[in-house]
């Protein structure tokens, strides 16, 4: 029986695979929250990110769940070592 991905986050691979935005159903992975909680923060203002709300639909920039999990610091630091 295979196991339930469910609750699980998303890999870096993954993560750096993702479009510009994304829906919340998405971001909520990404960010191992359940969908009726993220809806619910979005709803509040509380979201960890930003949030867009284009009509009925809510879209979160990647760039910023990127920098939330820390995704990318890695080629940033090897970058300025480079240029050191």
């Amino acid at each position: 029986m295979a196991k339930s991905k469910a609750g699980r986050g998303m890999t870096r691979d993954e993560l750096l695979a993702l479009p510009v935005a994304v829906d919340l159903d998405t971001a909520n992975k990404a960010l191992t929250i359940g969908r009726s909680t993220g809806y619910a923060l979005a709803k509040r203002g509380e979201y960890p990110v930003s949030v867009l709300k284009l009509g009925n639909a809510y879209r979160v920039v990647t760039a910023e769940l990127h920098r939330i999990l820390g995704v990318g610091q890695e080629q940033e630091a090897e970058r300025g070592q480079l240029c050191a």
